[in-house]
């Protein structure tokens, strides 16, 4: 189970990389960096793509930050690759940044608590795994709830941050001095 502050749960799906190959992706080939795992109920649908371009369109500032963005479905990888490669303006989503992983067993998303059997679906979890493999944040949205970039920037800055953040606390303000 994903729990924060506990080890991330292991995981080694097939991706869909930017170059458009069918790779593995293990949580233990991202040791060192910081990883921000997100779910996604499915391809093809709407909510989705926004979510999926817009972390893409950031990924460089997510980069900077020394983290690397994983997204995950229920999706096969055939499925994946079809829509990235079909244009924005015909339903697809075209090339981004960061793989995205195929969890068509459902392991993945039972293990870290976001599968809806009823679905066949993941709900829109997002999980911030530090270098070490621990989990440092999560968040689980219904399925008609897009979530926020600039949000999960803030927290994984206020995470890397190191110390006491009150709320609405961004990079440059101070920390909480105890």
């Amino acid at each position: 189970m994903a729990l924060v502050g506990k080890p991330a749960p292991s995981f080694d799906m097939p991706a869909i990389m930017p170059n458009g190959e069918t790779e593995q992706v293990r949580l233990e080939q991202y040791r060192g960096k910081w990883v921000v795992l997100f779910f996604y109920p499915h391809d093809f649908t709407f909510v989705c793509p926004t979510e999926i371009t817009a972390l893409s369109t950031a990924y460089d500032r997510f980069a900077n930050l020394g983290a690397e963005i994983i997204g995950v479905s229920t999706d096969s990888p055939h499925v994946h690759k079809a829509w990235i490669q079909q244009s924005p303006d015909k339903g697809g989503i075209g090339p981004i940044n960061y793989p995205l992983a195929s969890d068509w067993t459902h392991d993945v998303s039972r293990r870290y608590m976001v599968y809806v059997p009823e679905e066949g679906a993941a709900y829109r979890g997002l999980f911030i795994i530090n270098p070490d493999g621990v989990v440092e944040y999560e968040v689980v949205h219904n399925l008609n709830v897009g979530r926020s970039v600039d949000e999960t920037l803030r927290v994984l800055q206020a995470i890397q941050a190191g110390g006491l953040c009150p709320v609405d606390w961004t990079p440059g303000k101070p920390l909480l001095k105890v």
